[in-house]
């Protein structure tokens, strides 16, 4: 290159602004989008809130405590916190996703902790794992999200297949929640709540039945009472009838269709049934037509109950139906002879009649006749022990003509004294007749009787005296005589024995011979001594002497 040249300026740098994204940035960005995915997981995954009112919140801890059914958690607590009136708690609860679509309008809900009662013990399972909240689903098609808990566990949860009734009672028989329903020694349900009706003072219990049980309910079915065990005592006698150990314990009814009735039509939805106190109450019911008599009782009427049983000659053919009821005036008993009104009820059903209207009409006019050929009514003791009197009807013969009356629209039956009366009138009469004895001339007889008795025993006294002297001196004579006699002959037998007489000399003759028998027999004593066997075998001094044959000459032909 040449000085000539011009050197040419170097090009100059081009500024310009350039904005770029770091990649120190892309971190951060994708923990954003991760985070943004977990929320948006975590909130499409995650149930519906519920809330629950409860009376308490004993047990119940948020965050812990667990909502399940079946055993099976579906749901937690999240919040607890009391109500605007301050009155309940209310717990918040999550449940899960899947549960959202079975929240029925009618889902129950009730906290499991240990209990312990009569009817059984149940949660127990609670004493480590601590209370849960338990779900029982409902059949209502409308959904909800705020729930009134229950107090206690069901007695049945709703959609449970059976029959849901109404019993009422006007007897304080004190049933409560889950006590049993006995069909024949099976329990078949259970009482499910109890409400007292103020206005009508009658006390209502919700009962379940469950299937295939409740297909035993008709419209004939009695319900009564089998509680412990019940003692009856009427004019039969003693009664003692009890249920199954589960109701001797607690309470229970039991149902059934009184012998003679039809079985009615099916009950297929709620219905109300009287509970009766025992099966004979119940057994009363399934007669429905009566026709009414009334008696007028004389005599007391202690002992006769509303119920007693009506017979007539040895048969029940009705019952009484109320004592002193049928008043014209409230003091009319205070009149003097007033005769008790008693009330009775001859049903044409238990005497083989119709129990319809017919068969009332016919007892009125059988009756009619009856009245007018002696037919008479009287209280009679059907039981000694308790005293229990019923109504008894019985022909009598009378010449008594007695008109065909009514009373307060009921038949008028004559009555006769009863048994206590006939036997107060006889012992009444037997005092009377002691009465009438003249008691003083009986004791001057008496009196008399025993003095001529004290003489004639005197008399007695000496006579045997007498005897006694008597007897003694001729006992006395016959001991002599005996004694002089004894004494003869002993003499007698003395002089016998004397040594001048025949008798003493036999006898020294005889102890000599006697003496010299004894002498002669001493050496074969002796020689028995030294030798026992010499009877048997000899010494050999002694010639033996052998046998010899003798030849006996004969023909030998």
């Amino acid at each position: 290159m040449t000085n000539n040249q011009q050197i040419s300026p170097p090009n100059e740098a081009i500024i310009a602004d350039k904005r770029s994204i770091s990649k120190v940035w892309i971190i951060p960005l994708v923990t954003i989008l991760i985070a943004l995915w977990m929320v948006y997981f975590h909130w499409s995954n995650q149930g519906p809130l519920i809330t629950i009112e409860f009376n308490s919140a004993t047990g119940i801890e948020a965050g812990k405590t667990k909502v399940k059914m079946r055993d099976v958690d579906i749901g937690v607590v999240k919040k607890i916190a009391l109500s605007e009136d301050l009155n309940n708690v209310l717990v918040t609860i999550r449940m899960d996703k899947d549960i959202g679509e079975i929240l029925h309008q009618d889902n129950q809900f009730w906290i499991v902790s240990p209990r312990i009662s009569l009817s059984g013990v149940s949660g127990l399972g609670t004493i480590l794992s601590g209370s849960y909240i338990n779900m029982a689903l409902g059949v209502a098609s409308e959904q909800s999200a705020h729930f009134i808990a229950l107090n206690s566990p069901p007695v049945t949860p709703a959609g449970t297949p059976g029959l849901h009734l109404t019993l009422n009672s006007e007897t304080e028989f004190a049933y409560k929640k889950g006590d049993p329903v006995i069909y024949k020694g099976i329990k078949v349900g259970e009482f499910e709540d109890i409400n007292f009706n103020f206005e009508e003072r009658v006390v209502y219990y919700n009962t379940f039945i469950q299937a295939p049980y409740h297909e035993l309910i008709t419209t004939n079915t009695k319900f009564w009472d089998i509680s412990g065990a019940q003692v009856e005592l009427g004019a039969s006698g003693v009664k003692v009838s009890t249920g199954s150990i589960e109701s001797i314990l607690t309470n229970g009814v039991t149902f059934g269709i009184p012998e003679g009735m039809s079985l009615g039509e099916k009950v297929t939805e709620r219905d109300f049934f009287d509970i009766h106190p025992s099966y004979n109450d119940a057994l009363e019911e399934r007669y429905k037509f009566n026709a009414r008599f009334v008696i007028f009782v004389k005599d007391t009427v202690r002992g006769l109950q509303i119920g007693a049983p009506v017979e007539y000659r040895g048969l029940t053919v009705g019952k009484v139906t109320s004592i002193n009821e049928l008043v014209t005036y409230q003091n009319q008993l205070l009149e003097q002879g007033y005769d008790i009104p008693v009330a009775i009820s001859v049903q044409p059903g238990r005497i083989q009649l119709p129990d319809s209207a017919e068969g009332v009409d016919f007892i009125y006019k059988q009756f009619e006749l009856w009245i007018e050929r002696g037919l008479r009514a009287s209280l009679k003791t059907g039981n000694l022990l308790t005293g229990a009197l019923f109504v008894d009807l019985q022909h009598y013969p009378s010449d008594d003509h007695f008109t065909q009356t009514s009373y307060l629209d009921h038949t008028v039956i004559p009555t006769v004294t009863g048994e206590l009366s006939q036997i107060t009138e006889k012992v009444s009469a037997i005092l009377d007749n002691i009465n009438q004895i003249k008691m003083q001339d009986l004791s001057d007889n008496a009196n008399a009787m025993l003095s001529q008795i004290s003489e004639t025993a005197a008399a007695l006294e000496s006579t045997a005296n007498k005897v006694d002297l008597t007897l003694n001196s001729v006992q006395e004579d016959k001991i002599s005589q005996t004694l002089a006699q004894t004494l003869a002959d002993v003499s007698v037998l003395a002089q016998g024995f004397s040594s001048d007489s025949e008798t003493y000399k036999e006898l020294n003759h005889t102890m000599d011979a006697l003496q010299q028998t004894l002498k002669d027999l001493q050496p074969l004593l002796q020689q028995l001594n030294s030798t026992p066997n010499s009877f048997i075998f000899t010494d050999g001094s002694s010639h033996r002497i052998i046998p010899q044959g003798q030849d006996i000459k004969g023909d030998n032909n």
